[in-house]
C-alpha cells in the first residue's frame, strides 16, 4: 500500500463513523455529551465533497456534512449547485465551508430538540451582505428548514444587510419573537455566536459578550430540522461557517464561558468577554487544540467534569471557588511516544503531544482549583499496564520533561480508560503530559488519527485512514461485516513499522449494494492487536465497472456495470498503453470474475472494460 494516497470519488450514501464508547462530557469543550448535544458540525472533520473528506486539499462542493455529536444527524445538500464549498486554513489553520448567496448554498439537517431548552452556537463570518437578512441558521417545527413563514420556523439567526446579529424564536402558541440586534459585525472578522434559550428568554452572545434578550410568554416551539447558511427558504448566507453546534439543553454562565473559549482558541478569535484560556497565544506556544475546562461562575452555574474531543478528562475539582476557571489545550503533537527522548531518568518513553494548563479566575488572575483527576482514554494505544503509567507536569516551566520527577499511581478504570486521582501538580502556565516506563509493555505506539468509509460513483467503497505515529506496526486487515456479528478479512496493507510522521492509506473494496461496516485490525510485529473505531457506509446501484481491491498484489476482482449484457473485453494495459493481458467473460455474476496480476511488476495500469454499450477505463496499482 502506497501512502499519501488521495481519497476516492464519494457518491450519495450515509457515511457514519463510531468513534466509540462515549462518557463523561465529550461534547465541544466538555461540555454535556451526545444526550444534550444533539448536533455538531465541524469543518475539520466529516465534511465530504465528490473529492473526498477533508483531509483532501480541494474546493468541490460539500455533499454532506458529517454531525460529530454521535447521534449521526449529517447536514446533507443533494442538489450540487447548492452545495457551499469546502475551504482548508480559512481560519487558524481551519477549514470552513464558503456558503454563496447567489448559488443559494444550503445544508440541512434533522436537528431534533425538546421544546423546553435550546443553545446554538455558530462560528462565521460574511464577506458581504446580498440580501435584507441573510441567514447563519433556521430550525423549522414542521420539517421544512426552508420556510419563509415566520410561524413555521423555530429557532434562527441571521445578520441583517446593516451588519446587525438578529436572532429569532417561536413559542408554542405560534408567537414570533425577535431578539432585537444590539451589535454590529464587520466583514472579514470571525465571530463565535450563541442564541442560548433557558426556558424563559432567549439571550443572544457575540464573542461571549452579550448582545441583547427576549422574553417569553410561552415555551420555545419544538423542531424538526435545520437549515444551515440560509433562512426564509432564499436569503442565503455570502461567507463561511467553521462550526455549528446545537443543544437541546440551555448552558449555564460556566458553560458558556468554556465552550466560548474553546472555540475562540480553535479559531483564532479574540472574545468580547470572559477571554480566560490563553495558552492559545503565539508567546504561549499555540496550545490551540481540542481545549476543555472547568469552572465555576457560582454555585448555580458551575462545570466541574470535562473532556471533549480529545483523549483527557478532568473532574472533581476540591477547590473550586466562584469566577474560576481551569482550562488545558493541546500542540497538536504526536500521541505517540516513538521517537521522543525527553524523558527523566527511568522512563523509556512519552507521548510528543503536550497540553497546557490556564488556571485564573475571570479577570486572568492565577488560582488554585484544588486538587483533580485525570483520566486518561487510551483507545487505540496498543497493550497498557496501569502501573508502568506516569504523568509529567513541566514544574519549572523550561518545556522540558527530562529535569521532573514522574507522578504514578495510575489506576485501570475500565476498558481503555486509566486514571490520576488527587492530582495538584497541574497550576497556571504548566505543561503536561503522559509516559510509560516499560515500552515493551505499554508502548503507546501507534495514534490513528481518522478511519472513514465512503461510497463510489463505482459502487465500490474507499476506505481511508491516517496515523500519527506508529512502533512496530506491521500491517493493518480490513475487515467488513454486514450485521455486525461476523466479520472477514477482505484485504491487508503493510505498516511502516516505525515512524513519527503523519502517514496516510488507502483502500477499495467493492462489497456490492446494501450497507456494510468495516473496521481495522492493526498489527504489530509481535502479533498483538488492536481494533480502530467502527465505520458504517450505505452503497447503492454502480454506473459502472469497478475493481477491488485497488491496490492489488496477486488478483483483482472485476465488478460489471448493471446493465452490462452479453461478453466483454477486458484489456490490462500498462501506462504505456501497451497489453499485458487480455481476456473475454460473460455478463455480470457470482462468483466475481478475477483478473491475475502476479507476474505484473509493481506499478499503475489501466483495466480496459468493453461491453454492449457501455466501455469503462480503471486505473489499478499493482504493490508487493
Amino acid at each position: 500500500m502506497h501512502h499519501h494516497a488521495r481519497p476516492k470519488a464519494l457518491a450519495a450514501g450515509t457515511i457514519l463513523l463510531l468513534i466509540g464508547t462515549t462518557y463523561g462530557q465529550t461534547g465541544p469543550g466538555g461540555i454535556l455529551n451526545a444526550t444534550d448535544n444533539v448536533l455538531w458540525l465541524r469543518a475539520d472533520r466529516g465534511a465530504y465533497t465528490d473529492a473526498g473528506a477533508t483531509e483532501a486539499v480541494h474546493l468541490d462542493g460539500v455533499r454532506q456534512w458529517n454531525d460529530a455529536s454521535g447521534n449521526g444527524r449529517h447536514a446533507v445538500q443533494a442538489t450540487a449547485a447548492n452545495r457551499p464549498q469546502l475551504f482548508k486554513n480559512a481560519a487558524n489553520g481551519m477549514p470552513a465551508l464558503r456558503f454563496t448567496k447567489a448559488e443559494n448554498d444550503r445544508m440541512v439537517s434533522t436537528a431534533l430538540t425538546s421544546a423546553g431548552r435550546a443553545s446554538v452556537w455558530i462560528v462565521a463570518r460574511y464577506s458581504s451582505l446580498p440580501s435584507s437578512n441573510p441567514g447563519l441558521l433556521q430550525g423549522s417545527s414542521t420539517g421544512n428548514a426552508l420556510a419563509s413563514d415566520p410561524a413555521l420556523k423555530h429557532l434562527g439567526m441571521w445578520v441583517s444587510s446593516a451588519g446587525s446579529v438578529w436572532g429569532r424564536g417561536i413559542q408554542s402558541d405560534g408567537t414570533t419573537r425577535n431578539v432585537p440586534a444590539t451589535n454590529t459585525l464587520v466583514p472579514n472578522a470571525w465571530y463565535v455566536l450563541n442564541a442560548n434559550y433557558d426556558g424563559s428568554n432567549i439571550l443572544q452572545y457575540v464573542n461571549n459578550a452579550a448582545a441583547g434578550t427576549i422574553s417569553y410568554n410561552g415555551t420555545l416551539r419544538a423542531w424538526a430540522d435545520v437549515a444551515i447558511g440560509v433562512q426564509g427558504g432564499s436569503e442565503g448566507w455570502n461567507g463561511d461557517i467553521a462550526e455549528v453546534v446545537v443543544f437541546k439543553a440551555s448552558l449555564n454562565r460556566a458553560q458558556r464561558i468554556i465552550l466560548g473559549n474553546h472555540l475562540a482558541a480553535k479559531y483564532g478569535t479574540t472574545l468580547g468577554a470572559h477571554d480566560i484560556y490563553t495558552q492559545d497565544q503565539p508567546a504561549n506556544g499555540d496550545f490551540d487544540h481540542e481545549v476543555a475546562g472547568i469552572g465555576r461562575v457560582n454555585a448555580s452555574n458551575l462545570h466541574n467534569d470535562s473532556q471533549g474531543s480529545g483523549i483527557v478528562r478532568i473532574s472533581s475539582p476540591s477547590g473550586l471557588n466562584n469566577n474560576e476557571f481551569l482550562f488545558w489545550g493541546h500542540d497538536m503533537g504526536q500521541l505517540g511516544a516513538y521517537g521522543v527522548a525527553d524523558v527523566p531518568p527511568g522512563l523509556q518513553g512519552r507521548w510528543g503531544r503536550v497540553w497546557r494548563v490556564s488556571e485564573t479566575d475571570t479577570l486572568g488572575n492565577p488560582v488554585d482549583v484544588g486538587s483533580v483527576t485525570m483520566t486518561f482514554d487510551l483507545t487505540g494505544q496498543g497493550p497498557v499496564v496501569a502501573g508502568d503509567l506516569r504523568l509529567l507536569v513541566d514544574t519549572d516551566g523550561d518545556g522540558l520533561f527530562a529535569d521532573e520527577t514522574p507522578i504514578g499511581g495510575a489506576t485501570h478504570v475500565s476498558g481503555s480508560l486509566h486514571r490520576f486521582t488527587a492530582v495538584t501538580a497541574l497550576t497556571h502556565g504548566r505543561r503536561f503530559t503522559l509516559a510509560t516506563s516499560n515500552m515493551l509493555a505499554t508502548p503507546l505506539p501507534v495514534e490513528l488519527l481518522d478511519f472513514n468509509a465512503a461510497p463510489t460513483p463505482a459502487g465500490t467503497v474507499a476506505l481511508t485512514w491516517s496515523t500519527a505515529t506508529e512502533q512496530d506496526n506491521a500491517l493493518f486487515s480490513i475487515e467488513r461485516s454486514a450485521d455486525l456479528g461476523i466479520w472477514t478479512s477482505v484485504g491487508s496493507v503493510p505498516g511502516a513499522g516505525n515512524s513519527s510522521a503523519v502517514l496516510h492509506y488507502a483502500w477499495e473494496d467493492g462489497p456490492g449494494p446494501g450497507t456494510f461496516y468495516y473496521r481495522l485490525r492493526q498489527m504489530d510485529t509481535d502479533g498483538a492487536s488492536n481494533l480502530s473505531p467502527i465505520a458504517e457506509v450505505t452503497v447503492e446501484g454502480r454506473d459502472g465497472a469497478s475493481v477491488f481491491p485497488n491496490p492489488a498484489n496477486e488478483q483483482l476482482r472485476l465488478r460489471l456495470p448493471e446493465r452490462a449484457t452479453g461478453a466483454v473485453r477486458v484489456t490490462v494495459l500498462d501506462l504505456g498503453g501497451r497489453p499485458r493481458r487480455t481476456m473475454t467473460i460473460g455478463s455480470q455474476g457470482e462468483p466475481l470474475p478475477l483478473v491475475d496480476v502476479r507476474d505484473l511488476p509493481p506499478g499503475a495500469y489501466v483495466l480496459q472494460v468493453e461491453g454492449a454499450g457501455h466501455f469503462d477505463a480503471l486505473p489499478f496499482l499493482v504493490v508487493r
